[in-house]
């Protein structure tokens, strides 16, 4: 990998899209740098889109000078900061110290070297000055750009994973997302980590951030299967852990666009967890009551819902089996064996709705109660067979049925 000198650094930041307008709101701004994963993914070749500052000096002062300050953050000395619709992260450099292990880090003001050497890994401490006599010029760790070349995952110190266990889920998250390899040494601490109980010095919600975070990469299979070559998957619950690759990878491709990717990947992993276990867990990890009932009802109800899907031959009958399951029950239920009765409905049946309503039926003399709501599923039943086609058909089919359970 070379290095580009520093004029072309700068075009290639200028480049990006937040970087224009952030080179120009900067000038000639000494003591700013980018740093962290958009210095990485740069030297990679990539085109980040989220730039995260260090200031070596008054982190205030720049905030205000590249634009709307939308967040302070003052126990680490980090802001947000909008500009022509991009927002930035900026964070006077600083050193770290825990008070005990999992525990948040105590912060003092440092410069840009002792800044870099608090980060998880090496190809993550790299810097480049954005103004000032340095400006293009990388500033990185020891073995940062080395790391970075030979694609490998290096803690930076041995108490790295003991000090910030929620570093353990990023090892796997990038892993999974670089496709890096893991240097020996670092999967060695972080196996003793892991063994000696590390990750739950952590607080459940740090510990869930970085597992949704996780389950949200470009491909969550890979990142549950990184985190079960680590053991990590086992260290949040005995029984989590993605089991059958083949099965997720058959859930995902059933899913459809509005399907939450997050939400199976956790239900495929947290199928062996016993459903109360499950949803305790989730509370514990801070997940919303939403996403928490979905990720349950995949998980625990997927065999049962194959089941029905296999039983049902008529659109009517797969509308009934799926009684009401999210897309991601219903994907992986689709993946347990009914595929076309999943795919049928969560690509074709679901979207079909009536064209009659229930004061369509009180003006016809259904008198209000259940019976309105049966009547209806009735004629929705005959629409998804292709018996009702049309509202006038629609409508006949509700008051047969109104007629018939009265």
């Amino acid at each position: 990998m070379e290095v580009p000198a520093a004029p072309q650094m700068l075009e290639l930041i200028r480049a990006l899209p937040a970087g224009a307008p952030l080179l120009h709101a900067l000038g000639q701004q000494p003591g700013v740098y980018l740093v962290g994963g958009a210095v990485r993914d740069l030297l990679l070749g990539g085109r980040p889109l989220d730039l995260d500052l260090v200031v070596d000096g008054d982190a205030a002062a720049v905030s205000a000078r590249i634009g709307e300050v939308v967040a302070v953050h003052d126990r680490f000395g980090t802001s947000t900061v909008r500009l022509d619709g991009f927002t930035y992260d900026v964070a006077r450099a600083r050193r770290e110290r825990y008070p005990h292990p999992g525990a948040l880090p105590e912060v003092d003001p440092a410069g840009i070297e002792e800044d870099l050497r608090r980060r998880d890994f090496s190809v993550n401490a790299i810097a480049v000055a954005l103004g000032g006599a340095e400006a293009g010029e990388p500033t990185a760790v020891s073995n940062a750009l080395e790391d970075l070349d030979g694609r490998l995952l290096r803690v930076l110190h041995e108490r790295s994973f003991i000090d910030d266990p929620t570093r353990l889920m990023r090892l796997a998250r990038y892993a999974s997302r670089l496709r890096f390899e893991i240097e020996p040494a670092t999967r060695v601490l972080a196996a003793d980590a892991i063994r000696a109980g590390a990750l739950w010095t952590a607080s459940g919600p740090r510990i869930g951030a970085e597992l949704r975070l996780l389950v949200r990469e470009p491909d969550p299979v890979a990142a549950l299967i990184a985190i079960r070559e680590l053991q990590l998957d086992r260290a949040i619950h005995p029984h989590l852990g993605l089991g059958d690759e083949e099965l997720a990878r058959r859930a995902m491709a059933l899913l459809p666009e509005d399907g939450r990717p997050d939400r199976l990947a956790l239900a495929l992993a947290a199928r062996a967890v016993p459903g109360p276990e499950l949803r305790g867990l989730l509370d514990s990890l801070a997940f919303a009551a939403g996403d928490r009932d979905a990720i349950v009802s995949a998980a625990a109800d997927s065999d049962e819902l194959a089941r029905r899907l296999s039983a049902a031959s008529r659109p009517s009958e797969i509308a009934r089996a799926v009684d009401g399951a999210g897309a991601e029950a219903v994907a992986l239920a689709g993946a347990l064996g009914p595929a076309d009765g999943a795919r049928a409905w969560l690509e074709r049946l679901r979207h079909v709705a009536l064209e009659v309503g229930g004061e369509d039926l009180l003006a016809a003399g259904v008198p209000e109660g259940p019976a309105v709501g049966r009547a209806l599923d009735a004629a929705l039943a005959a629409k998804l067979d292709g018996v009702a086609v049309g509202r006038k058909a629609e409508l006949a089919a509700a008051l047969r049925a109104a007629r018939e359970t009265g």
